[in-house]
């Protein structure tokens, strides 16, 4: 399939809104044929100077129209792409675009797993104690909360490649136990030290019945 392009270096994942500001007068083009003819385009992944993988978003809504013909608009992230080609300039349009294949997603998780990793992510925000909105494993899945986990735009990039949701939650929950064991041990540094800054009552050993 051939997609027009829109490379960002960011990073969406499918069912995720997505806020654009629109400036340039290729992309205010391309959000025009979008809208006058229906069409989808590709939010490709520039990460090392390369894209390989991106999104497929579909147009929602133009929320604002400014004078100077710059837009905000808000998509709708559906899903994962590898390119194939890319053309500079498609169709003889002012943005790029190329073929494309698309990822099969495999929804092939267990609730078990899902339940799982979203306790270890109520755990972290209780850790951070950062407010933690409840979520039912029915709703959850591995994008629902990616953005919120503190992976690396690095570690969001692998996951976004990944087709299988089981092998997208264990990465997450790998993540989420290394996340959770390093942010204890800084808890108990920090408890240690101010312990050691604080008088404290010793019980004196009692050597009565010790030998070498």
């Amino acid at each position: 399939m051939k997609l027009p392009f829109f490379p960002l270096q960011s990073i969406f994942f499918p069912g995720e809104t997505v806020p654009l500001h629109i400036f340039e007068d290729r992309y205010k083009q391309l959000i025009k044929d979008c809208r006058d003819e229906a069409v989808t385009f590709g939010i490709p992944v520039f990460i090392n100077n390369k894209m390989v993988f991106g999104t497929e978003v579909q147009l929602v809504e133009i929320v604002n129209t400014y004078e100077g013909g710059e837009m905000d608009v808000t998509c709708v992230a559906r899903q994962v792409f590898r390119i194939v080609s890319f053309d500079n300039k498609m169709n003889n349009k002012l943005y790029a675009g190329g073929e494309v294949d698309f990822l099969d997603n495999l929804n092939d998780a267990k609730i078990g797993l899902k339940r799982e990793v979203l306790e270890k992510i109520h755990e972290l925000y209780e850790l951070m104690e950062v407010p933690f909105t409840p979520l039912t494993v029915n709703k959850f899945n591995s994008y629902v909360l990616a953005h919120k986990m503190g992976l690396s735009f690095e570690q969001e990039y692998e996951l976004l490649q990944m087709a299988k949701e089981s092998e997208r939650l264990n990465y997450l929950k790998q993540h989420l136990l290394t996340t959770i064991a390093v942010l204890t041990e800084v808890d108990r540094t920090k408890k240690t030290i101010k312990m050691n800054g604080d008088f404290r009552n010793f019980d004196p050993l009692d050597f009565k019945d010790f030998n070498l």
